[in-house]
């Protein structure tokens, strides 16, 4: 079975913070507790903190089976997607389902972090071997002109809610911090930024900045020198985790693929959906070629009505 014959999952997929990840998509397209300004999935379209089972869990369940069965190589199996994992009720039961019957593979959850003071979820992903939450202010102004939260969501639950999980896990805890010039860059937010990551006691601060255009055209890449900067301010945990050079391509990056993203591009510009339909592959690896062919300069962006759309560098 190939991988556009599943629903729910997708990869494997080279990672540059967790090696060959398989993904397990929870929710539709943009469902999302936050709106980020700076997001690579584009804008949220369905705004909520409303948990529920987006998905259907035995679905995603039999798809883990058939493709976990045959025992591919795998680094981890990560929560992740084009929204916010945690808002499927089902996790809880599909993390037992993984730790019971695929015990060998280790399980990672990217999230935005936002909702771990809602009750019994903290419990529901506590066997996760790695939960990659984000931080990226922690003052309420700054977090709503970053994020564009939910109305309901506020900076100091949300971080309550952080040191809860710290607490109540045995895993590891890498907090990822994602730097907008002008923003939260300050010296006034990264002096709150500190004292949340120490209330919190995250094993890692990531920091982390632009890589492919965000939802707003405005906003630019923090430069590797502020990066720096901060990431010494922030203390001896805090590393830089962009990309400033060509990664190395891992196993499962498919040239074909690269090869027709590229001749479908030089026919005319497309958006990342544009490509997910013309390939019949989930959006996250789509975007891991766009960003090795806009590392290698083999192609631009530019931003229009529609969305991001990319094209092809006339050499």
């Amino acid at each position: 079975m190939t991988a556009h014959q599943y629903d729910y999952i997708f990869g494997p997929i080279p990672s540059r913070r967790l090696g060959v990840s398989l993904g397990v998509d929870l929710v539709p397209h943009k469902t999302c507790s936050l709106n980020c300004i700076y997001c690579e999935c584009g804008r949220t379209t369905n705004l909520t903190i409303d948990r529920k089972a987006y998905v259907p869990t035995e679905t995603v369940l039999a798809e883990l089976k058939t493709f976990l069965e045959p025992k591919p190589k795998l680094d981890y199996i990560t929560f992740s997607g084009s929204g916010e994992p945690t808002l499927h009720s089902g996790i809880g039961e599909i993390v037992k389902f993984l730790k019971t019957n695929f015990p060998e593979y280790k399980i990672a959850l990217l999230t935005n972090g936002t909702l771990f003071y809602q009750p019994g979820l903290i419990e529901e992903v506590r066997n996760i071997d790695l939960i990659l939450p984000s931080l990226d202010a922690a003052s309420d102004l700054i977090f709503k002109k970053l994020n564009r939260p939910f109305h309901e969501l506020k900076i100091d639950k949300i971080i309550d809610g952080l040191i809860q999980l710290r607490k109540k896990i045995t895993g590891q805890i890498w907090l990822e911090v994602f730097i907008i010039p002008g923003l939260n860059d300050t010296e006034e937010e990264i002096k709150q930024l500190k004292s949340a990551i120490q209330r919190i006691k995250p094993d890692r601060v990531q920091l982390n900045t632009l890589d492919r255009p965000g939802t707003v055209s405005w906003i630019k890449p923090a430069t590797k020198d502020s990066l720096e900067k901060i990431a010494n301010q922030l203390g001896s945990q805090a590393e830089i985790v962009a990309n400033f050079q060509q990664r190395e391509q891992v196993a499962s990056y498919n040239a074909d693929v690269e090869s027709t993203i590229l001749q479908t591009i030089k026919r005319r510009p497309c958006t990342v959906e544009d490509l997910c339909s013309i390939l019949g592959l989930h959006q996250n690896e789509i975007n891991k070629y766009i960003e090795t062919l806009l590392n290698r300069n083999l192609i631009s962006s530019e931003v229009l009505e529609r969305g991001v759309f990319f094209k092809s560098v006339k050499k």
